[in-house]
């Protein structure tokens, strides 16, 4: 078993599936391990779901819907908390979730039905809820850029969040869709630092690259929020205030964070990962994650796990309201609108 890291992927490892009672693997004779086999290939696996909007419980996270084009990650961010939803389809949540990836390839259709349902009242949904909607994956199926048709023709606002820069191939319908309230984007920015994001996010855009996301989106007139997420105790932490003072240089117009959290199977991939990426100061990122989350990886309380408790928590939100205060004071984030919803005359055909 090597210790090296694997080229191009988050996780180092495929974890047991819980809801499999057999599990397939691949014998090598050579005596390598299936879980170190360096750059697997990415599958895509086709579904048509009949739903694809879910009621969002969470009040932690904004909007009453949230949808997933896609299952899986080919970005392979190792602290993805979406990775554990994988096991219900029958693979990993580790290599697995960044190698096999589900595409729902009816979701545009699926979603103008449920606009056409008279009991449809117009809310904001979130694009996408688990996995980035702009991962490798939509340069060649382009369901996202469908699912945005949709929303502009019902005039239903949307909410994205990506890391990826092929959202600025949509810049047309954003541009749209913001002239009537109807859209907020949200770029999540982990780090500054390319090594650093090479190993936590090996096949995302760098950070350049979304700060002039940002920019481009800011000078078309479309409103962006920055996610500095998550927060990572000793590795990450000390970033806040360079990375608020560049996307305030950018144009973003609002901030928000979410400390890192490591629920269900991801504690164990990610401490498998820290261990080999960062083997100097692995104990003491794990000690420190469990301070904030009261002595363990993960907290899963409303309203607490997203920013964590204690001191070092305490220290962290400090940071970033100094940081937010000095660089983005003034700056608002304009509503999403409902009241322009409409649904095309009887008779129109569909775009699909």
């Amino acid at each position: 078993m090597s210790d090296n890291p694997i080229k191009g992927r988050g996780a180092q490892m495929n974890t047991k599936n819980k809801f499999l009672k057999r599990e397939f693997v691949i014998e090598h004779l050579e005596g390598i391990d299936e879980e170190f086999v360096e750059n697997p290939k990415t599958t895509y696996f086709i579904d048509s779901p009949k739903q694809i909007l879910n009621k969002i419980v969470s009040p932690d996270l904004r909007g009453e819907y949230s949808m997933n084009p896609y299952q899986g990650c080919e970005h392979g961010c190792i602290y993805c908390y979406a990775r554990n939803t994988h096991t219900y389809y029958g693979f990993s949540a580790g290599i697995d979730f960044e190698q096999k990836i589900i595409v729902k390839i009816n979701s545009p259709k699926v979603l103008e039905e449920a606009f056409d349902n008279k009991n449809w009242q117009p809310t904001s949904v979130m694009l996408a809820g688990n996995t980035d909607i702009y991962q490798p994956a939509e340069r060649k199926y382009k369901i996202t850029r469908q699912l945005l048709e949709v929303f502009l023709k019902y005039k239903n606002p949307v909410s994205i969040i990506t890391k990826n820069s092929l959202i600025l191939r949509d810049i047309d319908l954003l541009k749209e869709l913001s002239k009537l309230n109807l859209v907020h984007v949200n770029i999540s920015i982990t780090s500054l630092n390319e090594e650093t994001r090479l190993k936590l996010e090996p096949r995302t855009a760098t950070a350049k690259q979304r700060l002039k996301v940002v920019q481009e989106l800011s000078s078309a007139g479309i409103p962006v929020n920055v996610m500095i997420a998550p927060i990572i105790p000793s590795l990450t932490c000390h970033e806040i205030p360079e990375i608020m003072k560049q996307i305030a240089d950018a144009g973003a117009l609002s901030a928000a964070y979410t400390m890192v959290r490591l629920n269900g199977q991801i504690g164990e991939i990610f401490t498998d990962w820290i261990t080999k990426q960062y083997p100097d100061r692995a104990e003491r990122v794990l000690n420190q994650i469990r301070e904030v989350h009261g002595g363990s990886l993960n907290d899963s309380q409303f309203g607490r796990r997203m920013s964590g408790e204690g001191k070092y928590a305490e220290a962290i939100n400090m940071l970033f309201k100094l940081a937010k205060e000095k660089y983005l004071k003034g700056r608002i984030y304009p509503p999403l609108s409902t009241e322009h919803f409409k649904r095309p005359e009887k008779g129109q055909l569909s775009i699909f």
